[in-house]
C-alpha cells in the first residue's frame, strides 16, 4: 500500500520539524523521491531525519598545513549539539591551498583561485543535495572569505566559524612566526645570521595548529567576519589549541538551528551597515590589505555596494589600535589574553563608530553581544586606547593616479605616512625581483616594480611575501618602495603597493613602466604616479601588447578568462 505524503517517510510532518526543511523536502519528500531516501539511508539517514533540516558542514580540512589540519576535529564538534537541536547534519569538505607554502613559486597562483572555488564547492553541493543550512570552517587565508562567499551566494540560514590562531615559536626568549621565518631569509643573505640560526627559527616558526600568528590576512578576516555578524562572539581571538575552541563551536551549532528556525538568511545580516563595522574593525586592528580584495568580493555576493574607495573614508577616520605583528609587537593569542577582539569592538562602539544595531547570527545585535564582554585586562600592552593610538589612521590607503586610474592598494601599518620618488627597476615575475634583492641589486631609493602578477596576467594575483620580507631582511624596509599588480601577505610591511589596477595583462600603465622611470607615492595625497605625460604613455601603448601567461587549459586558464579587476574584488561571477 501507497502511503499518503503525511505518513509517508520524508513527508515533513514528522517531530513537528517539517517546517525547517524548506529545500531539503524537494530532495526527501513523496513517492518520486524513495530512490533519494534510498541513498541517504545508505549514508545513515533514518525515518526521522528525513523530516529534519539538513545542514551542511563544510570544513576546509586538510593535514598539508598547520592552519587546517584541525578542523576536521572542529566540524565533529559541532554534530552533537546540531542533532540535539534537531537538524541533520552531513559533512564535506571544502579544500585548502595554504599561502605560506605556496608562496614564492608557482604553487601562489592557485592560492585566491582557491577562493572562489571553495565558494563554488559549496554552492555546488548545497544546491546539488538540496542543504538547508550551512556551517562552514575555515583556518587560513582564503578558506575564510571563500567560505563565507559560498554561504552567502546561497542565501539560506547559514554562519562561520574560524578554526583559530596559531600559538606563538619560541628561539630562546624571543617569539617568532611564520614571517620570522621569511624576514630571516633577507637575514642571513646579508650575513647578519648564522646558517644555525636560520634552522633554528626554520624548526620554531610553527608549533603547532592554527592560523599564522599575526594581525595577517586570516586573523584579519576573522575579525572582519565577526564584526560582520556573521560569526559569533569570541569566535575570531580564541587560539585554535584552547579548549575554548570547543564551546565556540557547540554555541555556534544552536545558532545556526536558531537561524533556521527563525529563516534568517546572510542578506538579513550582511547589509551595507554591518560591511562598514568590517571595514572599520579591520583598520582598528591594523588588518591585512587582503581584507580590501575579500569584502569587496564578499559584498559582491550579497549584492551590497561597496566601493573600494570607501576604504579611505574608514581608514582615515579610524586609528589603529592593536600593536600587532608585522609591524607591531603582538599576535593573536596577545590579543586574546588582553581581552579579545570583543573588547576591541566595545571600545569602537563606545566611541560611536560601530552600528550596534546590525543583526549577528546570534539573534542578538552588534551591541546587545557586547554587553558581556569581559573587557580589558589590566595592565595590557596589546590594544591602545584613543587618547594614544598605535597609529592615527588605518593601516590601509586607496590611491589612485596615472598609474593606477582604477585604485591601488598601499600599505601603512608600521609607517604614519608613506612619501617616496625613485626609480623604478621592473620585474616581469616575482623571482626575479627577489633574485634582485637578495643579489644586492636593488639598493635604498629604489621603486621595485613587480608585474603581470594580476588576477588575469599571472594568472592568479601572487602575494609578494617573498620580496617584501626580503627587502625588510636587508634592512631597507624604510629605503625601498615595491609596487605591483600582485599583492601581499598579512605579514608583508614597508613602502609597499598592490593591487595595481588595471594590471598590466590588461593594458594598465604598469605594463607600460621602464626601468628609471620617477615613481611618486604618497599617502598624503594618497596618489601613485609616475613622471610620464599622457602622449608618452600613450606612445608606449601603441607597441605593447599583452604577455602569454603559458596556462591553456585548466583551473588557471578558466580563471585568467573569468576572473574581474582587484579593484571590484577579483571575482569570477
Amino acid at each position: 500500500m501507497i502511503m499518503s505524503n503525511a505518513t509517508q517517510p520524508g513527508s515533513g510532518q514528522n517531530n513537528g520539524t517539517g517546517t525547517l526543511n524548506r529545500t531539503s523536502r524537494v530532495m526527501t519528500e513523496g513517492l518520486a523521491r524513495t530512490a533519494n531516501r534510498a541513498m541517504l539511508r545508505g549514508a545513515g539517514f533514518t525515518d526521522d531525519d528525513f523530516t529534519k533540516p539538513i545542514v551542511g558542514v563544510a570544513s576546509a580540512w586538510g593535514d598539508v598545513s598547520p592552519c587546517n589540519i584541525h578542523l576536521r576535529d572542529l566540524a565533529d564538534q559541532c554534530r552533537e549539539p546540531l542533532a540535539t537541536a534537531g537538524a541533520r547534519p552531513v559533512g564535506f569538505n571544502t579544500f585548502v591551498v595554504t599561502d605560506g607554502e605556496a608562496m614564492g613559486h608557482e604553487g601562489m597562483k592557485a592560492s585566491l583561485v582557491s577562493r572562489d572555488t571553495i565558494a563554488d564547492v559549496i554552492e555546488l553541493v548545497a544546491r546539488g543535495h538540496q542543504l538547508d543550512a550551512l556551517l562552514g570552517i575555515g583556518g587560513c587565508d582564503k578558506t575564510i572569505p571563500g567560505t563565507l562567499m559560498g554561504i552567502a551566494r546561497m542565501n539560506r540560514p547559514g554562519i562561520f566559524v574560524y578554526g583559530g590562531t596559531i600559538r606563538s615559536g619560541h628561539v630562546g626568549d624571543r617569539p617568532v612566526d611564520l614571517v620570522s621565518a621569511f624576514e630571516a631569509v633577507g637575514a642571513f643573505s646579508r650575513g647578519t645570521i648564522s646558517s644555525g640560526e636560520l634552522h633554528e627559527v626554520e624548526c620554531n616558526a610553527c608549533p603547532g595548529p592554527g592560523a599564522c600568528g599575526g594581525m595577517y590576512t586570516a586573523n584579519t578576516m576573522a575579525c572582519a567576519v565577526e564584526a560582520l555578524g556573521m560569526s559569533i562572539p569570541g569566535n575570531a581571538s580564541v587560539p585554535a589549541d584552547d579548549p575554548r575552541r570547543k564551546k565556540v563551536m557547540e554555541e555556534t551549532a544552536r545558532c545556526l538551528y536558531r537561524l533556521i528556525e527563525s529563516n534568517t538568511v546572510p542578506r538579513d545580516i550582511m547589509t551595507r551597515r554591518a560591511f562598514e563595522n568590517a571595514i572599520r574593525v579591520t583598520m582598528a586592528v591594523g588588518g591585512s590589505t587582503n581584507a580590501v580584495l575579500h569584502l569587496l568580493a564578499l559584498a559582491h555576493e550579497v549584492d551590497v555596494a561597496v566601493d573600494i574607495t570607501d576604504f579611505n573614508t574608514f581608514s582615515d577616520s579610524t586609528p589603529t589600535l592593536c600593536d600587532m605583528k608585522p609591524a607591531g609587537k603582538y599576535v593573536m593569542e596577545d590579543l586574546d589574553q588582553a581581552g579579545g577582539l570583543e573588547a576591541v569592538m566595545k571600545l569602537l562602539l563606545e566611541e560611536g563608530l560601530l552600528h550596534g544595531d546590525c543583526p549577528t547570527v546570534t539573534g542578538r545585535t552588534l551591541a546587545e553581544n557586547l554587553e558581556g564582554a569581559r573587557g580589558f585586562e589590566p595592565g595590557q600592552k596589546v590594544v591602545a586606547g584613543f587618547d594614544a593610538p598605535v597609529k592615527k589612521n588605518g593601516p590601509i590607503t586607496i590611491l589612485r593616479g596615472n598609474l593606477a586610474p582604477d585604485g591601488a592598494v598601499l600599505k601603512t601599518c608600521g609607517l604614519e605616512e608613506v612619501v617616496h620618488s625613485g626609480p623604478a627597476k621592473v620585474f616581469e615575475k616575482e623571482e626575479s625581483a627577489l633574485e634582485a634583492i637578495l643579489d644586492g641589486t636593488i639598493v635604498a631609493g629604489d621603486v621595485v616594480v613587480i608585474r603581470y602578477e594580476g588576477p588575469r596576467g599571472g594568472p592568479g594575483m601572487r602575494e609578494m611575501l617573498g620580496p617584501t620580507s626580503a627587502i625588510a631582511g636587508a634592512g631597507l624596509l624604510n629605503d625601498v618602495a615595491l609596487i605591483t599588480d600582485g599583492r601581499f601577505s598579512g605579514g608583508s610591511h614597508g613602502m609597499v603597493v598592490g593591487h595595481i589596477a588595471p594590471e598590466a595583462q590588461d593594458g594598465g600603465p604598469i605594463a607600460l613602466l621602464r626601468d628609471g622611470d620617477t615613481v611618486t607615492i604618497d599617502s598624503n595625497r594618497k596618489i601613485i604616479t609616475v613622471d610620464l605625460t599622457d602622449d608618452e604613455l600613450s606612445s608606449r601603448r601603441s607597441g605593447w601588447h599583452p604577455k602569454a601567461h603559458g596556462y591553456n587549459r585548466g583551473a588557471l586558464a578558466k580563471y585568467a578568462k573569468t576572473v574581474g579587476s582587484a579593484s571590484r574584488g577579483a571575482v569570477t561571477s
